[in-house]
């Protein structure tokens, strides 16, 4: 049986950051999916094998304590683990070491973007998300075996996954544990491996997810779907899913919470007159009323007209801010009627206006914040 610090190429007193760097390369380098040698394949499961006891803390202190070791008691407390071992049957490390590792492990988590329209978002949509990701292997339907073909018991360990070894110590033979090399801890061995998924349990495949975006999202919410992730090898039970939401820039409308924002552009004669208009809000028409006298920044607020509240009830307020429009090409007949009219209303010159913090909170919420 390889030696697991050679099949990681780390040194025995590696740290638990390098193995688990040296796994990564490896990992990288070995995948099926990268590398479709039947060699890498062979590689690629001791590797993980490896990976698997050194990553976890009690196994590799038991396996520090074998015959690989130079130290037969594993560098202190686990030489008296075995001496337990000897004594009262291999009870006194518990855990893992105690019988087969299952083939079937959960999978990975998959993180995904998905895109709304602003106006998907007042009441929420529903969409279809295509995900390229581990699903479970039709052929075998997760037992990794070639069909008709089932796992055989390993005749090293005889399915205990473990192999015993006596080590002589100047206390006596001392019995020591270490996963069985032959079937890597599992206790059986596939002499026939699926042929479609190359004993995994699972292939690469592309799937539609359906997935109801509720109202009310914002960019940068995550939207957890349990179990819709890679499902694991041998069939394991699957991860989970996480879409990431990005809601697109709309031309006329913004957001602040849950109120829309949009602007007006309103003529001078109508500003100061006044007038009644329909304008085209997302979930359909809208009226409003500009009453006479209205200036720039002047904000009419349409109340229950917003974005569908996350979590509550209710809805958020459609905010228009007016422009006031200064006609800037005027036919001579109509300069001589904004002449006449400006006579007649005897305006005061400009000048400077006294601060008002009102306003200009209101312009700078108006025009800076959309």
């Amino acid at each position: 049986m390889a030696d697991h610090y050679d099949v990681l190429g780390v040194q025995r007193d590696a740290s638990d950051a390098d193995i688990k760097k040296a796994y990564r390369r490896l990992a990288r380098e070995l995948h099926p999916d990268v590398n479709p040698s039947p060699d890498a394949a062979e590689r690629f499961k001791d590797v993980t094998h490896a990976y698997d006891v050194l990553s976890d803390p009690e196994q590799r202190r038991r396996y520090d304590a074998g015959p690989q070791a130079d130290n037969p008691f594993g560098g202190g407390a686990g030489g008296f683990s075995d001496i337990f071992d000897a004594f009262f049957g291999g009870g006194a490390g518990g855990g893992r070491g105690n019988g087969p590792r299952s083939r079937a492990e959960r999978g990975q988590d998959a993180l995904l973007r998905i895109d709304v329209d602003l106006d998907e978002v007042v009441f929420g949509t529903h969409k279809d998300v295509e995900v390229d990701t581990a699903v479970l292997c039709e052929t075998c339907g997760g037992s990794c075996c070639a069909p008709g073909t089932s796992p055989q018991t390993c005749d090293i360990c005889g399915g205990t996954g473990h192999i015993q070894r006596q080590v002589r110590s100047l206390l006596g033979n001392v019995v020591t544990s270490a996963p069985c090399g032959t079937c890597r801890g599992y206790g059986t061995v596939i002499p026939n491996p699926c042929p479609t998924c190359q004993g995994q349990g699972r292939i690469r495949a592309r799937r539609s997810i359906p997935v109801d975006v509720p109202a009310g999202v914002e960019t940068g919410l995550r939207l957890q779907m349990p179990g819709q992730g890679e499902v694991g090898p041998a069939g394991g039970p699957s991860g989970d899913l996480y879409l990431e939401v990005r809601v697109r820039h709309h031309d006329v409308f913004s957001r602040d919470g849950d109120d829309l924002l949009a602007t007006l552009e309103v003529q001078m004669a109508d500003a100061i007159l006044g007038t009644k208009t329909t304008i085209d809000g997302l979930d359909g028409p809208v009226e409003l009323e500009v009453r006479p006298g209205v200036q720039s920044a002047d904000v009419l607020v349409i109340k229950d007209r917003g974005v569908t509240k996350l979590r509550g009830s209710g809805r958020g307020d459609l905010r228009v801010g007016v422009q006031v429009v200064t006609p800037t090409k005027l036919s001579h007949k109509e300069r001589q009627l904004v002449e006449q009219f400006a006579k007649s209303h005897k305006a005061a010159k400009p000048e400077l206006a006294r601060f008002q913090q009102g306003m200009f909170g209101k312009i700078r919420d108006r025009f800076f914040n959309f």
